[in-house]
Formats: structure tokens, sequence, C-alpha cells
């Protein structure tokens, strides 16, 4: 193991035992290098390390300290990793997608509140827009379509579940889905598919939230390139 493994595997073993706590501040250099067991070079690497993934926030002038633990803050490199996946990778990540955001539906069709429902409409009514004029802004389509899915997933009541679809389902990967469909309507069957969503949502309909949004992005996946059409159903 390296040096700089040491401070990393160290100062998360210290929040394991609680010995550190979200917000809290890290011992001063000097004294965390000597209960490590590493130079100040090593632990200033480590230190660097957790930053990136987002365990500490070093505040200049101030200290290193122990961040929120945010899921959604904790989780966000790993959308790094799907961004990073060429087109050829895009289907299991999209699967894994669809498998979260079928459960998201109905967990969010028993939680979801008024006003997320009327900010869901609206988004909604902006696509209506946006496909009332022609060639269509797939940058405003994107950025509805993220909206819309962001809106049911925080509303599942599960924080770590709300983290993971966020990173399954970045710009990026939304960017190139589009890339990939050239099937004549593919907006138009979409919007439709989002508005069976909302009313299922509205409805507070959980098994039809989850029929309609695995229908949706089951729709997705096998319009992905290189997916043949009798490729094997594994919807759940």
């Amino acid at each position: 193991m390296s040096r700089t493994d040491q401070v990393v595997d160290g100062i998360k073993r210290m929040i394991l035992d609680r010995e550190l706590g979200p917000g809290d501040r890290l011992p001063v250099e000097k004294e965390l290098a000597e209960t490590l067991g590493v130079s100040r070079g090593s632990l200033r690497e480590g230190v660097r390390a957790l930053s990136i993934l987002g365990i500490v926030d070093t505040r200049q002038g101030d200290g290193t300290y122990v961040t929120n633990l945010d899921p959604g803050r904790l989780l966000a490199p790993m959308g790094f990793v799907v961004d990073l996946q060429g087109d050829g990778s895009a289907r299991p990540f999209h699967a894994v997608r669809r498998l979260l955001e079928t459960e998201a539906a109905g967990l969010a069709a028993a939680r979801i509140t008024p006003e997320a429902l009327a900010d869901a409409r609206d988004v909604l009514d902006q696509v209506d827009e946006i496909l009332g004029h022609a060639p269509v802004d797939h940058d405003r389509f994107i950025e509805t379509d993220i909206a819309f899915h962001r809106i049911v997933a925080a509303h599942t009541g599960n924080p770590v579940l709300t983290a993971l679809i966020e990173s399954l389902a970045s710009r990026t990967v939304r960017e190139r889905l589009w890339r990939g469909l050239h099937e004549e309507g593919a907006e138009q069957r979409t919007h439709g598919e989002h508005e069976a969503i909302w009313r299922a949502l509205v409805a507070g309909d959980a098994d039809r939230a989850r029929i309609r949004m695995a229908n949706h992005l089951l729709g997705v996946e096998e319009s992905l390139p290189g997916v043949p059409d009798d490729a094997p159903d594994d919807t759940p």
C-alpha cells in the first residue's frame, strides 16, 4: 500500500469509527501526519485524493473539513465514469438506469408533492412549445428531459437512489442517447411517454407509474446503436 493510500484509508477509518464526523475539522497537519505515520507530503496527497472523492474540503487559510457526506456528492464521481464510456458501452449503464428509475417512479407516486407535480407540468408545457417549432431545439429538449426525470427522482424519499439516478443520467449520457435516435417522431413519442408518467403520478398510482417509466426507458434502450431488435427482454 502506498503512503497516499495509507492516508486515504486512515482518514476514512477515522470517519467510520466516528472519530471524525460531517463538518468536523481534521487535526492539524503535523499531528495528523504523526497519527497516520506518514510524511506531510504524503498527507497532502492523500487529502487531495479525498477532496476529489468529495469526502473532505480544504478551505484556504482555515483547514480541512469533513464534508456533509451527502450521497449525491460522494456518488458524483461515478457520473464521470459513465460519461467516459463509449457508445458501445451505453446499454449496460442504461439498463441499470432503467431499473432504478422504474422503482423511483413507483416510490414518487406516493410521495411527490402538489408543488412538484406543478413543476413537472410546467416542464411538459415547455416541451409542447419546443416541439411546436421546427427544427426542434435539441439542447432545450434535453434540458427538459433532465428536468422531468430529476423531479421524479427527487421525490423517491431515498437520497441514495436519487444520487445513483443522477450519476447515471447526466447531460453527456442524454446527448449520447439522442445522437443515436434517428427515428421519425422520437421527440413526440418521448413527450407522450412523459405525459403518461405524469398522469400516473398525479393519480398516485405506483404500479402504473412503474409500468409507464419502464416502457419509456425500455423504448430508449432498444433504440440505442448496436442493440438488435430481437435482443433479450430483461424488463423486471
